[in-house]
Parts: C-alpha cells; structure tokens; sequence
C-alpha cells in the first residue's frame, strides 16, 4: 500500500510578519476559529472516502499560519479525526508548528497527548533588534523557553526555524544565532534566505526606499557558512535549506521533494494525489460555505466547489517536476530511477540541455556520473537559473 502525507493548514496568527506573504488572518477570534474547523473536519471527511482504503499515512504536518494560536483541543479533534477517518501508520511522523509567543506547558501536554511527536518552533533569530526588525512578536528568550518546554512535555524531535539576509544582518549576528541554535541541540534546523515577496509589508517598504537588504555576496556568504558550521557540528545536509541529526531528516518535506502523494486540507492548501495537482480556495468565506461549518456528509460523488485549481500531469510536467524537485535534495537525482519511471533516459528526455549541464559540470556547479546528477555547494546559487531550464 503506498504512502502518503497529509498537510493541514491553520491561517491564523496573531500579527503577521512584516515579511510574511504565506495565507494567514491577523486578530481572528475563538468562533472564526470554529467556524474554520468545522469546515476543515467536513473536507478530512470527504478525502477520506476518496482515498482512505488506498494508502497509509505515515506523515502528518500542521502548518499555518501559526497552529499553536489556535485552541490545543480543536487542533486535538482534528488530528484525532485523521486517524479515524485514514490508516495512519503507529510510527508516523506528526508535527505541529509553534510561534514561541504562542506556546505553554499545557497546549504541549495537549499535543503530545493527541499524538503530536514533532514540533517546528518559528525561531528565525536569536538576535533581538533583528527580530523586532522582521516584526516578529516574540523575543529570543521565548524561543528558548519554548525549546526547553518542548524538551520538559516529552518532545525528542524538534526543529528550529532561521532566517538569513535579514535587513541590516551581518555575518556577526547570523554565525551568533547558529551557534546558539546548536547549543540547543535540536534535531532538525531549517535555515532560509529571507525573500522579498509581493504583497508584503517588506515589499512596500523596499519600493518606497526603505530597507536596508544585504548585498546578494552577503546573503550567499551566510548561506555556505551555515552548511559548513552545521556540517561540522553534526548535522546532515540533507536537502537546499534543511539539516538534521542523522535518521530525522523531516519525512514530510522529503516527500514534497520525492514526487511522493501528500494531501492538502484547509484553506489555500496545495496536493499531489495520483498524478493530480490541486489547491484550494484562499476565500475563506467560500471554504467554509462550501464545505459547511456543521458535520454534514459531502458525498463522494460531489463537485468539490472548495477547489481553486487543479491540473492532471503530462509525462512532460513529471519528467520536469522530477528534476526540479529531485536536485533540491543533496544526494541529487537517480539516473536508473529516472529512466526506469519514464522509459527513457535524462539525456533522452531532455538533449537540449546536455550541453548546459556539461558546462555546469565543467564550472563545478554539477557532479555527474553513470549513477546520479546534483549540485554542489556552490551549484546551489545558481539552482534557480539551471532548473529554469527544465521547465
């Protein structure tokens, strides 16, 4: 039986980040919250009927948004409903993401009481001024009180979120946040470039001339010395912007980068099911009149009027999605796997770009050989440009 992941989102947070452009509502209340949840059962009810019988859930991530802002027992009956409504695997992996202004001892108790066994903490920094500069609402302390709540309710597998390329950062405060990061001990620590996105209050103030931005030799200097500092300190390099202690590699994220099914529930949530792409709707008001906030039956046979979007693969959108999605990963792409799924091989499928891949090989961006292609460190700043070409 295969398997599968299921993504939950919770588009709720208190206040969002000056450079947040993910789907979330500022100052909801407790009913909205309800409401919300009502709907999202509705729809774990439906996706159950439709693929329940079929694959066995083996990851499970809340993700927002900021999970943790919500009521710990409603996140609780919705987590408790996936596990009636699918075969969940006993050893799955289930996390929840916390915001440390957002989090205690007893939404903790809650969550691993339900079967959370992961929690993903939104550190980004352990520098105060840079927080408050990313508008953040917690201060470094509160992550580290978090952690170590997190540590006291039972929790062996945490992950810590970091941002780099912060207005103003310097290379100073970014090697300091790493090494009180790993000072922790975390299991798992994902590190990201922070991006100007549309829609953002960042982008707002970048037009108008009033962010300080890290020159892109800054940004791509911070980068390598993560890996390098991670590497030396135990950690495994496993995929562009994740590390972990060996063997916690986050199975879910893995499977966004494997080609692998994972299901999408709530609002504006993306999936991957059987070769289909789907999303939902990002109006809240049309996800909840779609799916209804009481515990009414959706058949099986009806239109899902929640969806914003969907897209049956070509061979050509997975032979692409496979080499995108593949090479974000360190260990690359499998050549024999490649030719094995689509009957030819990569050079098969793709002659026009040999070339461009022979030079990448030739500047030490890519290694190739008979067994598997990927970037090198250095590769990866130009990743962007090179997957470009496969699309």
């Amino acid at each position: 039986m295969k398997k599968l992941g299921i993504y939950v989102h919770i588009p709720f947070c208190i206040k969002k980040c000056l450079y947040c452009d993910f789907l979330s509502f500022e100052n909801t209340a407790g009913p909205v919250h309800e409401h919300y949840i009502n709907a999202l059962k509705n729809e774990i009810q439906y996706y159950s009927k439709l693929y329940g019988d079929e694959f066995i859930v083996d990851s499970i991530f809340f993700g927002g948004g900021t999970p943790s802002l919500v009521d710990a027992e409603l996140l609780k009956q919705v987590l408790s409903l996936i596990k009636y409504s699918y075969q969940v695997d006993g050893n799955a992996e289930v996390t929840i993401e916390c915001n440390p202004k957002t989090i205690d001892e007893e939404k903790l108790r809650i969550y691993k009481e339900a079967g959370f066994n992961r929690v993903s903490i939104g550190v980004q920094t352990f520098d105060d001024t840079a927080l408050k500069r990313l508008g953040r609402i917690h201060q470094s302390q509160d992550a580290k009180d978090t952690f170590l709540l997190a540590r006291q309710a039972g929790f062996s597998n945490v992950n810590i979120d970091l941002m780099f390329a912060i207005p103003e950062h310097s290379m100073t405060v970014w090697q300091e946040t790493l090494r009180q990061a790993v000072c922790l001990e975390p299991e798992h620590i994902s590190f990201y470039s922070l991006q100007l996105e549309e829609d953002t209050r960042y982008f707002d103030m970048f037009q108008r001339g009033e962010l300080d931005m890290v020159s892109d030799a800054l940004d791509r200097d911070m980068y390598h010395y993560a890996c390098q500092f991670l590497k030396a300190s135990g950690y495994n390099h496993y995929e562009i912007s994740n590390c972990a202690k060996p063997g916690l590699e986050c199975r879910h994220n893995l499977k966004y980068w494997s080609m692998n099914d994972y299901l999408g529930l709530g609002l504006g949530a993306h999936s991957y099911m059987k070769g289909e792409r789907f999303s939902n709707t990002r109006d809240m008001d049309r996800y909840v009149t779609e799916l209804g906030e009481g515990q009414q039956e959706i058949r099986r046979t009806d239109e899902r009027k929640w969806l914003k979007w969907q897209h049956i693969n070509s061979e050509n959108d997975d032979m692409a999605e496979f080499i995108i999605t593949g090479m974000r990963r360190a260990e690359g792409i499998r050549l024999a796997e490649f030719e094995k799924q689509f009957g030819k091989t990569l050079f098969d499928a793709y002659p026009e770009q040999k070339k461009m891949i022979e030079d990448c090989v030739e500047k030490g961006w890519i290694l190739l050989d008979e067994q598997q292609m990927k970037f090198t460190v250095r590769g990866v700043d130009v990743s962007n440009v090179v997957l470009a070409e496969f699309v």
